[in-house]
């Protein structure tokens, strides 16, 4: 096992980048930290793809919309740096707010249109401009060839991917499926908050997506929604939405389109929760 390399600064991790770079291909895996299963699974995936692999550690205060949740993320570097110690020769960048947007920073501006004000945005408010705000700064710095992140959060790569195109940056997204609990469930950062029994009930939410792709071939949009609706308010989670979108566009559809998505929003025992399935 080899131990990671952390960075707290920018120039510091500027400079081993470029040292060890001679036309090597650089990986970003962007985190919050709180490592799980997926994560390290991207990690895997990006050390087939590049030789040396970033994974930034950063929680951005930006992109949470309640100052409540910012402060209940979880945060365990010691156990997220003993996780990668086992994939490899990481780089691990874990700077301090004023090392991502120090004083003299402007921000970027992105009209990021219809994408950002469905599902996540309409209850996270502002929450993608601080998503695109922290990943534009972290190409900034690491200048990757690939980027990756997890389908789980299937909207946010869709406006990441807006970003990389409008911004015209150099870097190749790569999405990787969703990694799951052996009970369905999504593995997330905020898994650690959930108890062992939330956990199991928590577990509804991906057999509703499954039923509702099982379902998908014989059942209308409104019979699907109505479907799952029912599925999450006999259980003990409460629904925040279930939307079936576009793939492109993530408007919500009444006609099926291929490769339809369903995009859910749960929250268990006060922990918001979120997954997504293709069901055409």
């Amino acid at each position: 096992m080899t131990i990671p390399s952390v960075f707290t600064k920018v120039d510091s991790l500027q400079r081993v980048l470029h040292a060890r770079n001679d036309n090597k291909k650089i990986a970003l895996v962007p985190t919050m930290g709180a490592l799980h299963h997926g994560h390290m699974e991207l990690v895997r995936r990006a050390f087939e793809l590049a030789d040396l692999v970033v994974v930034s550690i950063f929680i951005n205060p930006k992109q949470f919309n309640k100052e409540e949740d910012l402060e209940k993320y979880p945060k365990m570097l010691e156990k997220d740096l003993e996780l990668l110690r086992k994939e490899g020769d990481v780089i691990v960048f874990n700077p301090e707010v004023s090392e991502i947007y120090p004083k003299n920073y402007e921000a970027m501006k992105l009209d990021l249109g219809p994408i950002a004000t469905t599902m996540e945005g309409e209850f996270r408010p502002g929450h993608f401009d601080g998503v695109v705000m922290v990943v534009n700064r972290l190409f900034e710095i690491v200048l990757p060839d690939y980027a990756l992140f997890g389908l789980k959060d299937f909207q946010q790569l869709t406006v990441i991917n807006k970003l990389v195109k409008d911004k015209n940056i150099s870097v190749e997204i790569i999405g990787i499926e969703t990694v799951r609990e052996t009970s369905g469930l999504a593995s997330s950062s905020r898994n650690y908050r959930l108890s062992a029994d939330q956990m199991e009930d928590a577990a509804v939410i991906y057999k509703a997506l499954q039923t509702a792709k099982n379902e998908a071939e014989k059942s209308s949009i409104a019979e699907l929604k109505l479907l799952v609706e029912n599925m999450i308010g006999s259980s003990p989670l409460e629904l925040e939405y279930f939307e079936i979108v576009d793939p492109v566009s993530l408007q919500s559809i009444d006609n099926w389109v291929e490769n339809t998505q369903a995009c859910i929003a749960c929250i268990c025992g006060g922990v918001r929760l979120i997954d997504n399935i293709q069901l055409t």
